[in-house]
């Protein structure tokens, strides 16, 4: 005979009752480990917190709290199904308050969680500890969700991540290999460091935080387990979809656009005769914009690189030159789109490489371009995906490869919804190397056929050059005052960057701040704005040198980072205060200044994510923060040589992406005389 739901109710909890003493005796029969050893006094100083783990080895999480004898408000959310009954009555024998949440009913209701989130910042704001498992039912397990970061975002309390693991134990088949604890083993508890999520984090913001929790409950699991000498209850990851074996056709939605294209050719003159008005082409060299080339294509085998701007060009320089040092016969043609990026290229390409301005993306421009060039290999760099380019040189046989492909999670997600387009572009390259595991996980997902995870090139770049001339010339015009740079700065940083001068100012007479706005046309302006602020400006621009009472130098000259790098001991990143994704550090390290940054690092974030691994950068968050950071590290000569260290460490880690390039791309290349001789 069939239970009532009453009796049902009854016998779940009965259940739930029974679990908790089984829970208990687990507990007081193992020999119990605890790192770090004060764990109970951290837990009393970031309460209230939000208690994270992952959900198959949650359940000794209620004898956390009978770890030491004060007890605080614990909290946890079970959703409105039959197993909530025995939850709450598992949970309550160890005095944790359950609160209902939204049932099967209210999901179409509840999108996203928002009922979650509601009582979760309630129940934490109410001076009540949180806990949640980070990965999500139905999976995938062991993947953080967003939702744990969120409720930080908008309760301001720290994420805690949490392990416990015995050396005994059972994994049941189920989608997060639930984990039953054994009595009589060995068990250990390891609390991780806390996660703070500022209010102001924006989505892209969200998903690093996301992936420090991710990351952090990974590192503490596998801790866990360590310390009792067991295996971890592995998981099955998730399985990648399987590549296409060959170029997708193009539909209709590209159809569209090289129709649109071939269209926009006739208006093509009018809008490169306006840029050109503005400063930003070069009229001397406009027939290459439409595919017609200056010079003659040489002789053998030619790899043509293309990258967009500056940051790119420093990127592939290396790889271009290592290329050539290995392949005698082969000639390079490195195209850009900017004046900047062609003149920088101009200085740094020795013989055999030269330099034209990229081909506008239109169907005729494109194959005049291509039946010039002929090129045996087309490398792409980072996230240069013009559909015209790729389309045609595909169709007439060049390899194609995407080098230091990058991704923010905001542009997969357009490539996402737009798979008409991503899937025939994206398979077409014949090789894609990512810059880290999750971009190629998302390049694979976009159709890209063979991906790799190589590393960031710019790791491996050359430092900015150094003017010794103009670096001696500033020395003694500064003679000796304490200065600080900062670079790559947008609106509105300058106006922070102004505040935190003088709060410096007020502890280090004489200090003076160099600001290298990433945009120098803005130098005008923000002179204007620093000097509304009562502060006394002068500008690069104008050939003069900083004065005795000069308190901002407004470097708004083009190419001269790496002598203001070398000039000062800490260097601020900018496009780092605002939801901008911040700018390179590795430039800034590689000349010995200490950085700091703030939270929006997202276009760097392989790079941020080691360097506060080693603490070998600084996040703020406001004036006051950057302020203090600038002045505890100008005097203070230990603290700075320490962070300089754990810098180097950092990028030192996460270098070698240029050797496995270069490997990589020769073997993409046409035969060499020497080895068909040779074989």
């Amino acid at each position: 005979m069939a239970q009532s739901p009453q009796q049902d109710s009854k016998f779940r909890s009965f259940v739930g009752r029974r679990a908790a003493r089984f829970t208990r005796f687990v507990r007081a029969t193992s020999t119990v480990v605890i790192e770090p050893p004060d764990a109970p006094r951290l837990l009393e100083e970031y309460h209230p917190f939000i208690l994270a783990m992952w959900h198959g080895q949650f359940s000794l999480m209620p004898t956390l709290r009978e770890l030491h004898g004060r007890a605080y408000r614990v909290s946890a959310i079970a959703a409105r199904h039959k197993d909530a009954v025995l939850i709450r009555a598992l949970l309550g024998e160890f005095d944790i308050e359950v609160v209902q949440g939204a049932g099967a009913g209210n999901r179409k209701r509840d999108r996203g969680g928002a009922y979650a989130l509601r009582t979760a910042v309630r129940l934490l704001k109410g001076n009540s500890t949180f806990s949640m498992t980070a990965d999500v039912p139905p999976g995938p397990a062991r993947r953080s969700g967003i939702g744990i970061v969120t409720i930080s975002k908008f309760s301001g309390r720290p994420i805690v991540p949490f392990a416990v693991a015995t050396s005994k134990f059972v994994a049941l088949p189920t989608w997060s290999r639930m984990t039953i604890n054994l009595p009589f083993s060995k068990l250990a508890y390891v609390i991780g460091e806390p996660i703070w999520v500022p209010a102001e984090a924006d989505a892209d913001a969200l998903v690093i935080y996301q992936g420090k929790v991710e990351a952090e409950l990974n590192r503490v699991t596998d801790r866990a387990y360590a310390l009792v000498g067991g295996n971890v209850a592995r998981v099955t990851p998730p399985v990648p979809p399987e590549p296409a074996t060959g170029p997708i056709q193009p539909g209709h939605a590209l159809k569209v656009y090289r129709g649109a294209t071939a269209a926009f050719g006739m208006a093509a003159p009018m809008l490169l005769s306006w840029r050109s008005r503005q400063g930003k082409e070069d009229p001397a060299r406009r027939g290459e914009r439409y595919g017609r080339a200056s010079r003659p294509r040489p002789a053998g085998p030619l790899a043509w690189f293309h990258a967009a701007s500056v940051g790119e060009t420093n990127a592939v320089l290396p790889v271009i030159e290592r290329l050539l040092a290995e392949r005698p016969d082969l000639s390079v043609l490195l195209t850009t789109g900017t004046l900047t990026s062609a003149a920088l290229a101009q200085k740094r390409l020795g013989p055999r490489a030269f330099h034209q301005y990229i081909v506008l993306d239109v169907p005729a421009y494109v194959r005049a371009f291509l039946d010039h060039w002929k090129p045996d290999l087309a490398v792409f760099a980072e996230s240069e995906i013009w559909p015209n380019l790729i389309i045609e040189a595909s169709a007439r046989g060049v390899l194609l490869a995407l080098v230091n492909a990058r991704m923010s999670t905001r542009s997969a997600q357009r490539w996402k919804r737009l798979s008409s387009v991503s899937r025939p572009l994206f398979s077409r390259f014949d090789l894609v190397l990512a810059q880290n595991e999750p971009m190629a996980r998302g390049f694979q997902e976009l159709g890209g056929r063979h991906v790799q995870a190589l590393g960031n090139l710019k790791i491996d770049a050359p430092p900015p050059v150094v003017d010794t001339n103009e670096l001696e010339r500033l020395k003694r015009a500064l003679g000796g005052r304490p200065v600080a740079v900062a670079a790559s700065t947008h609106d509105p940083e300058e106006g922070i960057v102004g505040r935190a001068h003088k709060l410096i100012a007020e502890k280090l007479p004489g200090f003076c701040t160099i600001l290298v706005p990433r945009h120098p046309g803005r130098g005008k302006a923000i002179a204007d704005m620093l000097g509304g602020q009562g502060l006394r400006v002068v500008l690069r621009s104008t050939g003069d040198l900083p004065a005795a009472d000069t308190d901002i130098y407004i470097a708004d000259t083009i190419g001269e980072l790496g002598t203001f790098y070398s000039l000062a001991p800490v260097a601020f990143i900018g496009g780092s205060l605002i939801a901008h994704g911040g700018q390179n550090p590795v430039e800034a390290i590689a000349h010995g200044a200490v950085v700091l940054t703030g939270p929006h690092w997202t276009n760097f974030r392989d790079f941020y994510k080691a360097l506060l691994r080693h603490k070998g950068a600084r996040e703020v968050e406001t004036a006051e923060q950057l302020a203090d950071a600038v002045s505890t590290l100008l005097t203070d000569e230990a603290e700075l040589a320490r962070m300089r260290d754990g810098a180097q460490s950092a990028v030192a880690s996460l270098a070698g992406a240029l050797d496995r390039t270069v490997e990589a791309l020769l073997a993409m290349l046409p035969e060499s005389p020497q080895a068909r001789r040779a074989s």
